[in-house]
């Protein structure tokens, strides 16, 4: 049964701390929650559920850190109210490793989320059921949302921690100085299993199959000052979703850096994708409606084609 009795005697919009013991990773897993205002006052309520997945070093306490910033997401009408959780993964990049030995998207997938069904007032539908990150939890928001588009409907990546490449041995010196030979081994194998890599790699996947991904809300985020060049990956990825047409959002954001006081307010700015998504605006009215009737007259005029608008695709693809 949801806990919403003892929800609703937590303080509305703090974080609390749930915690798991797993079968797929070594020892106890630290969730911190966050319940928005109002939440347990209407008996039956679903809200949607946002996984937010922390950077590298980071744990479930740095949820309190954005706390506010949801609060004001939610006041601001942004996005409509919602629970968020943030499971603390080590620095596990939210992989099952190689070896088997810790299985952190199996934990998420098959033990999280089903926990966070049963004890929290959350929807189980997919259309409800979103994950965002950054840094380390962007690069794992990425894969976790292109692995299974079936369970997440969308995925917001702020500053994610991925490469400009399709291919292992495409990494250069601008990933290696920060992401050590030492991690690669223990989370692809020793030596890297490269075509375990790719498999698990956001670009590749989107590349091999992007029509797996049509229907998957798909936000980006990073800035272009970025320390660990991450830039390059964000802007990498970027390139393969547009040369397939795949619609998603991207933001180049001048002068943003990977750490500091910009992060908080593009939170913002990636919570009100996901009120877009949950939500979606009003925004094709009789105005756009009849400009398109006319734009589509001078196409044929000009002897191109008149596409048919799926707001899935990039138009001109």
């Amino acid at each position: 049964m949801p806990a919403s009795a003892s929800a609703a005697k937590a303080a509305r919009g703090e974080p609390q701390v749930d915690r798991l013991r797993s079968e797929s990773v070594p020892g106890e897993v630290a969730v911190g929650i966050y319940l928005p205002p109002g939440y347990g006052a209407t008996p039956g309520k679903r809200y949607p559920l946002l996984l937010l997945l922390h950077g590298g070093d980071g744990s479930e306490r740095d949820l309190a850190r954005f706390a506010p910033v949801i609060d004001q997401a939610i006041g601001d009408g942004r996005t409509p109210p919602l629970v968020v959780a943030m499971p603390s993964a080590r620095r596990s990049l939210y992989m099952d490793y190689r070896d088997g030995s810790e299985r952190w998207e199996t934990f998420m997938v098959s033990e999280l989320l089903p926990h966070l069904h049963a004890t929290l007032d959350v929807s189980p539908a997919r259309k409800d059921t979103l994950v965002g990150g950054w840094s380390m939890g962007g690069l794992g928001a990425l894969r976790l949302a292109f692995k299974h588009p079936e369970i997440f409907s969308a995925v917001a990546a702020l500053e994610p921690a991925i490469e400009p490449a399709l291919t292992w041995d495409a990494i250069g010196p601008r990933v290696k100085f920060w992401r050590s030979d030492d991690i690669y081994r223990r989370v692809f194998g020793a030596p890297v299993d490269t075509a375990f890599w790719a498999a698990n790699n956001p670009a590749t996947i989107a590349h091999r199959d992007p029509r797996r991904l049509i229907d998957l809300g798909v936000y980006l985020d990073v800035g272009d000052q970025d320390l660990l060049y991450l830039n390059q990956g964000v802007e990498f990825l970027h390139r393969v979703l547009f040369d397939a047409g795949v619609a998603h959002e991207y933001r180049l954001v001048q002068g943003g850096e990977h750490v500091g006081p910009s992060l908080s307010p593009r939170l913002a700015d990636a919570l009100g994708f996901i009120g877009r998504r949950l939500d979606p605006p009003a925004w094709i009215d009789a105005t756009v409606l009849a400009t398109r009737a006319v734009m589509d007259e001078k196409k044929r005029a000009a002897g191109l084609p008149v596409e048919i608008v799926d707001p899935r695709r990039i138009r001109g693809s």
